[in-house]
């Protein structure tokens, strides 16, 4: 069972003041990528993080001035873990005037249940994807949109190295195992503190995400982001030289669109 709510308000949006570089990067990551084309519908996963939402006003910007056309809407999975209260996105979304689709799905509930094996978060994350999908398919989207951003994808390459013994880290944009829908990251040039400073600076609704589940205890994710950060203070130009290093790894796979 789940309980969705869909606004479809077209109102004006609201003045948002974006910082060029951060404009710039993210541009250059959807041409460098191929990421949107004309006639394209993008459906963002907002979870309301900065992330996500600097990730919006950054798709309705280039909407609004590319030279191409393309539809934008945004959808949030509330995985009711009684942690986290995404709902104040709701008037949120409404005030954009982006076509939104909030869903309820009691995924703590489920794990209890059809958990096997996995941990929480890998599972919660598996459904929270299989709901995009199947409303991106439900209302003619073809292009999912999130918001990861280099700093995820550094510690992914050093996870997947340190632990996996892998070159590997997320890809900038692929199709999905059904081939009916792409996947993209804008964000994968753009650094979490350029983030989270756009986040702060113009007041974004951040919906702190603090799912007991995910936060008991430090995370293989979190030892690679102090790593990095304490290799930052040390090496000029460090998530430079990453990038580098990742870019043929985000490209494997991409599609001929």
């Amino acid at each position: 069972m789940h309980n969705t709510v869909m606004t479809k308000n077209r109102k004006s949006i609201p003045s948002i003041d974006l910082p060029k570089k951060l404009r710039k990067n993210a541009g250059k990551a959807i041409v460098d990528f191929e990421m949107i084309k004309e006639g394209d519908k993008v459906l963002l996963g907002l979870s309301g993080g900065k992330d996500s939402l600097s990730l919006l006003h950054l798709l309705l910007h280039f909407q609004r001035h590319a030279p191409i056309k393309f539809d934008v809407g945004a959808m949030t999975v509330d995985p009711q873990s009684g942690e986290y209260d995404p709902s104040p996105l709701i008037p949120y979304l409404e005030e954009v005037g982006v076509e939104y689709f909030f869903k309820q799905e009691p995924i703590l509930e489920m794990a209890d249940d059809h958990m096997n094996g996995d941990s929480y978060c890998s599972f919660c994350s598996r459904i929270k994807r299989g709901v995009m999908y199947s409303t991106a398919r439900e209302n003619g989207y073809n292009v999912i949109a999130l918001g990861q951003h280099l700093d995820d994808l550094a510690e992914s390459f050093l996870m997947s190295a340190f632990h996996g013994g892998k070159l590997k880290t997320m890809k900038a944009h692929y199709v999905n195992d059904d081939a009916d829908l792409r996947i993209i990251r804008p964000l994968v040039y753009v650094r979490e503190k350029e983030l989270a400073s756009f986040a702060k600076e113009q007041e974004l609704p951040v919906i702190m995400e603090n799912c007991p589940a995910c936060f008991s205890m430090p995370t293989q994710r979190e030892s690679m982001k102090q790593l990095l950060a304490q290799q930052e203070q040390q090496v000029d130009n460090l998530f430079g030289t990453l990038l580098t290093t990742m870019k043929p790894l985000m490209s494997v796979g991409l599609p001929k669109v």
